[in-house]
């Protein structure tokens, strides 16, 4: 009896020992258990390991990392309960800067992590929005940095900083509103391309003009002046003139077109012409007939019939001695009268231009002319025939 209680006592202290072994080691495991948080890119998962170190920590969960990711510990640091393990993976980023290709590494998140990390100027111009996660980027970023160029708006000129990478986008931006008529000149160094499409391309340092064209075009009825035409006639005595027909203006039918550029008005520019009635040349009769003229004492130069040479002369240096010269420019007959010296002179009663007068008659108004200012009235030819 005693025998079997001995054998019994035995046989419960040592499932006592196993069970305490199994307890202890139980405790040993859990104790030697860590709690770590594991984040990538943002993604974060907890794990339970029994890893000593953050190197053995990866390896365990099979993370490995290329040379540009950054982890927030050290590899061979020891690893500790509830330690959060920060990992950011590289991404390399194809970025275009000013139409300069280039790729970017970063281990940022968003579209402004890599902007950020390119150090761009104020007001550079990103293709893509700020908040974008780099995960989800399919297109290439392009980025465009101010450059500075001049801008001429009715006739105002003044340097600007902007992204744009066409003068449609330049207008667009400034608010310059254009239409068809209107020219834009691109002055690149000394050479200027002008009335370029707005699609054009520019950059830095060249110069926009814009130049507010306005095109009016309209009808239009003109009168067409009549010609003058003489006749001798020899019933009618020298120096004396008829009109045989009287002129009549003629009319003609236009289409104007004119620009005004900036304000300022150009020609007028003839677009259609067509004469709608024609017009009626006026005849004069000049008469030929010799008549013989009594001396005077008070004008020898007209009652003789003789002209001096001096008039001669004068006549020929004004008018090539043409006395019945009419140039249209305003100015009659071998001493170049104008209409309005000799009315002033009294010379209609002679005729009613110059031209039309005889040379003696046209002398006779001369005389008087010359009476009140001296030969200085044909200042051109008296000084070259030292007159005065």
């Amino acid at each position: 009896m005693t025998h079997l209680l001995k054998k019994s006592w035995v046989k419960y202290l040592a499932q006592a020992l196993a069970v305490a072994v199994v307890i202890a080691g139980a405790v040993f495991y859990v104790a030697g258990q860590k709690s770590v948080v594991i984040s990538v890119d943002g993604e974060a998962q907890e794990v339970t390991t029994r890893a000593t170190t953050v190197s053995a920590l990866l390896d365990q969960q099979e993370i490995s990392l290329d040379e540009r990711d950054e982890i927030s510990a050290s590899l061979d640091s020891n690893l500790s309960d509830d330690q959060k393990i920060d990992i950011k993976r590289n991404k390399s980023v194809e970025v275009t800067v000013d139409g300069a290709e280039r790729v970017v590494h970063t281990t940022g998140m968003t579209v402004a992590d890599v902007v950020n990390q390119l150090d761009l100027e104020k007001g550079s111009e990103v293709s893509l929005d700020a908040d974008m996660q780099l995960s989800a980027l399919s297109d290439e970023l392009e980025v465009i940095t101010p450059k500075d160029l001049t801008l001429i708006v009715d006739d105002k000129k003044k340097t600007v900083a902007t992204t744009a990478s066409t003068v449609k986008e330049l207008l667009a931006e400034q608010d310059v509103k254009v239409d068809d008529n209107d020219e834009i000149n691109v002055k690149v160094d000394d050479e200027t391309d002008k009335n370029v499409k707005d699609s054009t391309g520019i950059k830095a340092g060249v110069e926009v003009e814009v130049i507010e064209v306005n095109v009016k075009t309209w009808d239009e009825t003109r009168d067409i002046d009549f010609d003058v035409e003489k006749v001798n006639d020899k019933s009618l005595d020298k120096g004396e003139t008829k009109v045989k027909t009287e002129g009549k203006k003629g009319e003609r039918e236009l289409t104007l077109r004119q620009e005004t550029r900036n304000g300022e008005k150009g020609e007028e520019e003839v677009l259609k012409s067509k004469v709608t009635k024609q017009p009626v040349a006026e005849v004069i009769r000049v008469g030929t007939k010799e008549e013989k003229k009594e001396e005077s004492s008070s004008k020898p130069s007209t009652s003789t019939g003789n002209i001096s040479a001096t008039w001669k002369a004068l006549a020929k240096c004004e008018s090539g001695g043409n006395w019945s010269i009419n140039s249209g420019n305003g100015y009659y007959g071998g001493l170049q009268f104008s209409a309005s010296s000799w009315r002033a002179v009294g010379g209609t009663k002679y005729a009613p231009l110059p031209h039309q007068a005889s040379p003696q008659e046209q002398i006779a108004a001369a005389e008087v002319l010359r009476a009140s200012g001296g030969w200085g009235h044909w200042p051109a030819c008296s000084s070259k025939l030292g007159l005065r």
